[in-house]
Parts: C-alpha cells; sequence; structure tokens
C-alpha cells in the first residue's frame, strides 16, 4: 500500500473512533465489522476533555463495561399472579 491510500486509511479509521466515542454507532457498519476492523464498539470508549480544551479518547475497562450494560438493560418486572 502506498504511503497515501495508507495515511487515508488511517484517518478513514480515525474518524470513526471519534463517531464512535460519542456513543453513536457509525452509519454504514456494523458491530462485526467494526470488531474485524479491531475497533471498539460504541460505549467501550468515550470523551474526556481536559482543562486546556484538549479531548482524549479512553477506553472502558471491561467492568466498566459489564456495569454499563447491566445498568441499561431493563428488568423483566413482570410477575405472574396466577396460581399454578
Amino acid at each position: 500500500m502506498c504511503m497515501a491510500c495508507e495515511q487515508g486509511d488511517q484517518e478513514r479509521i480515525w474518524q470513526l473512533v471519534e463517531i464512535i466515542s460519542t456513543g453513536q454507532m457509525p452509519a454504514g457498519h456494523t458491530a462485526d465489522e467494526l470488531r474485524a476492523m479491531g475497533l471498539p464498539l460504541p460505549g467501550e470508549v468515550y470523551r474526556e476533555e481536559q482543562p486546556d480544551g484538549t479531548i482524549l479518547i479512553k477506553q472502558r475497562s471491561p467492568a466498566e463495561i459489564e456495569a454499563l450494560r447491566a445498568k441499561n438493560t431493563p428488568k423483566n418486572t413482570f410477575v405472574c399472579d396466577t396460581p399454578t
């Protein structure tokens, strides 16, 4: 791959990471495609703004990701009151 193509590919991947860090899924991509490219899914990375205005993109730990999923998963509150 030529240097210009490689640089263009890196720029495209960086743009995808920036979109993912906002919690959105990039248009035209599936979770499987992102995983195949070695990229995180939305919610696995987040943006943090420093006092000087610098934006850092940080990766969440597996424990944080699992805690977020558990928090956002609706609990089944259905209770069957029919006698068995």
